[in-house]
């Protein structure tokens, strides 16, 4: 189902400022801030607010259809997700992300943690780091 589907199906339109966002965070190869994403958006003579990117950017992650992925300074930016249970590796150098497929595995810790602490998980967020095959052979 593309994300235009998944915006019409949850009630919401397929707005102009959406669909930029959409194909600048497709065609960008890393995470982007939503200043980045701003300056670029005005960059191709787009006037869109910031306000309307943290917005725009807001209801796309509520919809899965955007991750946030925190690079090595813990700093947030934005990139398309995939369906489903999945996860992200970030470059430590050169900051690109990518997505791993997330598992059951974590079931086990996360019933421990609930024993442990008395809380209820409704969700969790697992990202790692590490050096990509190109950084590596620098």
């Amino acid at each position: 189902m593309s994300w235009q589907e998944i915006l019409s199906i949850n009630g919401y339109r397929v707005t102009q400022p959406r669909v930029r966002i959409m194909e600048l965070l497709s065609g960008a190869g890393l995470p982007l801030t939503p200043q980045q994403i701003h300056a670029q958006l005005l960059a191709q003579g787009c006037d869109l607010g910031l306000v309307s990117v943290y917005r725009t950017l807001d209801l796309l992650a509520q919809l899965e259809l955007v991750a946030i992925v925190y690079d090595p300074e813990r700093n947030p930016g934005y990139v398309i997700s995939s369906a489903g249970h999945h996860h992200h590796i970030v470059c430590q150098q050169c900051h690109q992300a990518l997505e791993f497929s997330g598992s059951d595995d974590i079931d086990e810790l996360i019933q421990r943690v609930e024993a442990e602490t008395a809380f209820q998980v409704r969700d969790h967020l697992l990202q790692l780091y590490g050096i990509c095959p190109g950084c590596q052979s620098k």
